[in-house]
């Protein structure tokens, strides 16, 4: 069993390292910033953290090639290499449709982008010229240092991409208990592929605060999930619906009191002992990964110090669990 955290871009530099130093004393696998458009760059973070820590992987949730091309990804991955030797963690995704519409971008569909980007990416990394490509388009500098490359991911498609083609899936598990249907959409995997279940956390020692924690979270993805998925989790769809339109009115506090109990099944809210429960109750599923993502607590400091010295050893003994 490994363990990651994952940081928003919207977090401070300074944070952001803090959160890394305390994730390598706390024994956490890996740290994971995200890259969102038009928010902090999710990439000087990273240069942060390698600096900061001396054996703790660190990735970038995830990197789109439209927005940055897979030339230049394949360039910053082999800077960050050379960095940390070999401690960079890429990460690829399609980016998001709104975002990139507002950047005055139509590119075509996300999982068409994305595997001519891993593609691309993944040729200029091992030395070679992507399909396509003039001939003289290869690193000048030689190939990088072997790299995982991962997905983030969510849909069928896009899982099933990660699957046949990257080392490892950032799979965003909503909700948690539907993990199975994840790894069934990955499909049959070697060994070494990482599928990381990738979790909403809540944490405090005042379980009410937690679930409180959380809820603003899911108003506000209401009405970015898709009904078939939210059916699939046994979720009533019109309560989501309801939700997203006070969201589309502004009525931010409304929405935030309409998300009810079964809603919060979503994420993981709780004291450490609920949550170290429930994921003890995934790594019975078949996860091997479990990554912590925001909300997580008052500030990234107490949640981290909740996860770390609370939940992690509670769940020691599946350290190294297939």
């Amino acid at each position: 069993m490994r363990f990651s955290l994952r940081l928003s871009s919207g977090v401070g530099l300074q944070e952001f390292r803090d959160a890394a130093i305390a994730c390598e004393d706390y024994g956490f696998d890996q740290i994971w910033t995200g890259n969102d458009l038009l928010r902090r760059s999710g990439l000087v973070p990273v240069v942060l953290a390698l600096e900061a820590t001396s054996h703790l992987q660190v990735g970038s949730s995830v990197l789109n090639p439209v927005t940055l091309h897979p030339a230049e990804i394949a360039m910053i991955t082999a800077n960050l290499q050379e960095l940390s030797a070999g401690r960079y963690l890429l990460g690829l995704g399609a980016g998001s449709q709104v975002f990139l519409r507002w950047a005055g971008l139509q590119p075509d569909t996300p999982v068409a982008r994305t595997r001519r980007g891993l593609r691309a990416v993944r040729a200029l990394l091992s030395g070679g010229v992507p399909d396509g490509w003039h001939e003289q388009a290869a690193l000048k500098d030689g190939p990088a240092p072997a790299t995982r490359i991962y997905l983030g991911a969510m849909g069928p498609k896009m899982l099933a991409l990660a699957g046949r083609e990257a080392d490892g899936v950032l799979a965003l598990c909503l909700p948690p208990d539907r993990f199975g249907w994840f790894r069934r959409q990955v499909g049959a995997v070697g060994e070494d592929f990482d599928l990381v279940c990738c979790l909403w956390c809540s944490i405090d020692d005042d379980p009410a605060a937690a679930r409180a924690r959380l809820a603003p979270k899911v108003a506000a993805y209401a009405g970015s999930l898709a009904p078939a998925t939210l059916e699939a989790g046994g979720f009533d769809v019109e309560r989501f619906a309801a939700v997203a339109a006070l969201v589309e009115r502004g009525q931010q506090q409304a929405a935030v009191a309409a998300v009810d109990e079964d809603m919060l099944r979503l994420g993981l809210a709780g004291s450490a002992d609920e949550v170290a429960e429930r994921c003890r109750q995934l790594a019975a599923a078949g996860a091997t990964h479990l990554s912590f993502g925001q909300p997580l607590g008052r500030t990234s400091h107490e949640a981290l110090r909740l996860l770390g010295t609370r939940v992690l050893p509670a769940l020691d003994d599946l350290r190294g669990a297939a």
